[in-house]
């Protein structure tokens, strides 16, 4: 017998599709916490959120004649009509969280707008209001959630532990932080806070506020636009990368997301860049038109659909490129490392550089004082109290300097001149150990490794080659002779004009063999024939990719091409290869992604000489 279910019982299960765990609760709290317009956010947690989770803030707050309203099923303020679906600009729209959110814990919200001489507070059990009255309080709405899932046990006991669920929280309010620079942010864990931005709207100071990582002052600026869609925020050179996408953050239309579009736009921007299996550091924001965005697809709204993903990809990867194609870029010798070492006696050990190289700067200590709950809606009060200077580097080109209070630490932040790095200012001034090359300008030292300079040579040369509308083709003395499944000679028309492009003349030999008379010149013979064979057994199972293959295949060589280590370099070839550098499309690192060439400044050789 087909019956409707008690509104208890439904509410509950609505809510496990939308509440799956405490930092379901503060997306939901926050992201309505933003859409009131506010400027001042504060979270705490106890327990992971599980027995208790606070959202405070200073905005429009819920007039009392709507407050209990505001906990029905599909009850917003944000949308009206099902048109405004297809240009959804707020972060919550659906009207379910409140709800949601009631369903499965002990709620009680204190509310109050700024024409109001009185707030409202009102404490819900399980969707069952038990009060709702008047009380003091700022302009501004708090919501207290206890006992999550107190009468759904079943719900309660797949949770994670309470460190992992604070991990999940701490992971979200990082993200929200980073997207709205110019609300300010603190989260309290346990008593604790974890950080506290100073909403000034400064991304970078952000950043270093929300994650107190050193290397972080380093990253590289974006800002690129196509059409109608931009792209910004701040990327890691390639000498600094992960081995996972952890440390990738991505907003649409400053919504925190996951997206493999976004992912593959970075990957792109970074090929060549860097080894396989490592990943950049990413804080990228997306703007786009609405219309051609949907965020209703997941229930959390955890993930967006983009109509033109392919536009996206290219906007991201073309953006990624344009910054790593700064002078900014270089990757640096830092002077930080070098603090420990010690001078060298004749009769010592050498040194060992490269571990000294790898060390990594400690974490800025997490400041842990609590305050008042009124007190922290109010905007942030100058920091009177004692602080610490940290020294700055000079740097070889002119930078513009921003400071920026962390807790009790000051911190200088660099935005350094967006230019292009300028070979022309290079003096190269010979070689050591026949591997690599010494080269000058006016405040810098470099070091260029003379195989992976002409690897990149090399390898842009073949692209090209490769890339070019008429491709050179070799005609071969003994043609190619090869088999192929039937269901592949099945298909020859779909994958053979793919190959003509790429420079082969290929033509069927009767029953299931194929003749190759000309291939690419870019190709030896038996690369050529190599070639084939993958991309045969590739189209076999309905794989096509040609691009990928050659791509690898074009890396092998131009490394076989290029002059080795140890290879002596006279001036006259040592200048050559520096000019046929410059005219690469990416001369900062070889095609298997490491540096070419590495800048030290004269402040860091000094530092680790001991002179300043």
């Amino acid at each position: 017998m087909i019956k409707v279910l008690d509104k208890s019982v439904a509410d509950k299960i609505a809510a496990g599709e939308v509440i799956e765990r405490p930092v379901s609760i503060v997306k939901e709290l926050v992201e309505n916490s933003i859409d009131s317009g506010a400027d001042s956010i504060v979270v705490e947690i106890k327990k992971g959120g599980k027995s208790y989770i606070r959202v405070t803030d200073n905005g429009s707050g819920i007039p009392a004649d709507q407050a209990e309203t505001a906990f029905l099923r599909h009850a917003t303020s944000k949308i009206n009509t099902a048109k405004d679906l297809n240009a959804i600009e707020t972060l919550g729209f659906r009207g379910e969280a409140l709800a949601s959110i009631a369903a499965v814990t002990h709620t009680e919200l204190v509310t109050k707008t700024a024409d109001s001489t009185t707030g409202t507070r009102i404490l819900i059990h399980g969707s069952e209001v038990l009060s709702n009255g008047k009380t003091g309080c700022p302009d501004g709405t708090t919501f207290i959630i206890t006992d999550l899932f107190y009468n759904t046990p079943a719900r309660l006991k797949f949770l994670k532990s309470d460190s992992a669920e604070s991990s999940l929280i701490i992971d979200f309010m990082s993200m929200i932080a980073l997207a709205f620079p110019k609300i300010r942010f603190r989260l309290i864990n346990n008593g604790n806070i974890v950080f506290s931005s100073n909403g000034k709207g400064n991304l970078l100071s952000t950043i270093l506020s929300v994650y107190k990582i050193g290397e972080y002052k380093d990253l590289v600026p974006v800002n690129y636009s196509f059409g109608e869609n931009t792209v910004t925020g701040y990327i890691s050179k390639p000498s600094l990368s992960r081995p996972s996408r952890r440390n990738q953050v991505f907003f649409v239309n400053g919504r925190v997301v996951n997206s493999k579009v976004i992912e593959k736009g970075v990957t792109e921007g970074y090929r060549e860049r860097l080894f396989e299996g490592r990943h950049p550091i990413c804080f990228l924001f997306i703007q786009t038109n609405p219309a051609r965005l949907d965020v209703n697809i997941h229930p959390n709204k955890k993930e967006v659909r983009f109509d033109n993903e392919s536009e996206i990809v290219s906007l991201i990867s073309e953006g990624v490129k344009e910054a790593l194609a700064d002078d900014s870029a270089v990757i640096e010798a830092k002077a930080a490392p070098f603090r420990n070492v010690e001078y060298i006696r004749p009769e010592e050990t050498q040194v060992d550089i490269k571990n000294i190289l790898s060390s990594k700067p400690a974490r800025v200590a997490e400041n842990t004082v609590q305050e008042d709950a009124a007190a922290e809606i109010l905007p942030a009060q100058p920091d009177h109290g004692q602080k610490r200077e940290q020294a700055q580097e000079p740097e070889c080109e002119q930078v513009h300097e921003h400071a920026v209070t962390r807790d009790s630490v000051e911190i200088t932040i660099k935005e350094p001149a967006y230019k292009p790095f300028d070979f022309d200012m290079l003096r190269p001034t010979g070689a050591i150990f026949n591997t690599y090359i010494t080269a000058v300008d006016e405040k810098c030292f470099y070091l260029i490794d003379q195989h992976a300079a002409h690897e990149r040579v090399f390898y842009e040369k073949l692209v090209g080659e490769y890339m070019a509308e008429d491709k050179l083709k070799q005609p071969i003395l003994t043609p190619i002779i090869l088999e192929a499944d039937p269901s592949v000679m099945v298909l020859m028309d779909e994958w053979v004009e793919s190959l003509e492009r790429m420079g082969f003349d290929i033509s069927e030999f009767g029953g299931n063999s194929l003749i190759i008379r000309e291939i690419p010149t870019f190709m030896t013979m038996s690369e050529a024939e190599d070639f084939l064979k993958e991309y045969l057994d590739g189209a076999a199972d309905g794989v096509k990719k040609p691009n990928t293959v050659v791509i690898d295949k074009l890396i092998t060589k131009s490394c076989k091409a290029a002059v080795k280590a140890h290879d002596h370099l006279s001036m006259d070839e040592i200048n050559s290869l520096l000019n046929q550098l410059k005219a690469c499309r990416n001369p900062f690192s070889c095609p298997h992604g490491r540096p070419t060439f590495i800048r030290f400044t004269m402040y860091e050789i000094e530092k680790m000489f001991k002179r300043v």
